[in-house]
């Protein structure tokens, strides 16, 4: 063989196992949905052909306007406040202070732990009667914990409790991408702000927001894709809610799940599953776009 087609090989069995596996459980499943999104297939009967109907009935389908209102609602709360905290963490950890790889372990670990334990102590922590937070609440303010939120279990702060929750839990893995952003800053640019008299507000807008800007751009996209793609945190915090609660915690992913194995409408379920691809997507070309068009100026 020719030393070129043996690089070649080598260069394909290394990429291959990779693209095995995104062909199996990522491109193939992609495709097979696509096409039962103008299906109709309950798994055990005949599959019949039903064009764009699926899409149609999506249109006046409540269940899906109530999940997709949810969903943003939720990237809304999660996006924002995520990426400020994680960047407020970043900047005080990423200072010379005593026990700072101690604190940068302690914020990065409710990452890292069980999401099921973790929400068994959140739901423990945030229980409305017995729980430390309405208790101290109710302590403070001395209004019984009756008139204090209910928390996980009230459909009206059902969606803010599972938005703080997630902050929680992953301000840390992001703050983690900031810390190697801002470690990357050039500290002469530092220093040439310190010799034209700016204070810290100015150091920090001028100099290190726009150093780390690619690091927010890809904390954004992340933290987007992953908000709408949201199922097992609302699971964990609301499991066994009533049917008022589930309807104030439904999101997209929850639909499509329920109305693929419980429901066993698969197209039905594909074609919720291929408007949450095209809205995925859209906004991720959006973003480039803004990026880039923010690059060229």
């Amino acid at each position: 063989m020719k030393k070129s087609t043996k690089e070649a090989i080598v260069a394909y069995s290394f990429l291959a196992p990779n693209f095995i596996g995104f062909a199996v459980f990522t491109l193939v499943p992609l495709v097979f949905s696509l096409i039962l999104s103008f299906l109709y297939w309950d798994g055990a009967n005949p599959i019949r052909f039903l064009g764009l109907d699926n899409f149609v009935r999506l249109v006046n389908d409540n269940n899906f306007w109530r999940a997709l209102l949810n969903t943003t609602i939720y990237t809304a709360g999660v996006v924002p406040l995520t990426m400020g905290t994680a960047l407020f963490l970043a900047i005080l950890l990423n200072k010379k202070i005593k026990a700072r790889n101690f604190f940068r372990t302690v914020y990065f670990f409710p990452f890292v732990a069980s999401l099921v334990a973790v929400a068994v102590v959140w739901n423990f922590i945030f229980n409305p009667f017995f729980g430390p937070v309405n208790n101290l609440l109710s302590y403070i303010t001395g209004l019984p914990v009756e008139q204090l939120p209910q928390w996980a279990a009230d459909r009206h702060w059902a969606l803010p409790t599972v938005i703080f929750f997630s902050v929680w839990k992953n301000m840390g893995y992001y703050m983690v991408i900031y810390l190697a952003g801002l470690q990357g800053v050039n500290e002469e640019l530092y220093e040439a702000a310190d010799l034209d008299g700016a204070n810290s507000w100015q150091k920090f807008r001028n100099v290190t927001i726009p150093q780390i800007s690619p690091t927010t751009f890809f904390i954004m996209m992340m933290l987007i894709i992953t908000s709408f793609r949201v199922y097992d945190i609302f699971i964990n915090i609301f499991a066994g809610g009533d049917n008022q609660l589930t309807d104030a915690t439904r999101v997209l992913v929850y639909e499509i799940f329920n109305t693929a194995f419980r429901f066993l409408e698969f197209g039905y379920s594909s074609a919720i599953a291929m408007v949450l691809f095209v809205l995925v997507v859209g906004i991720t070309l959006v973003q480039f776009r803004f990026e880039k068009s923010m690059n060229s100026k």
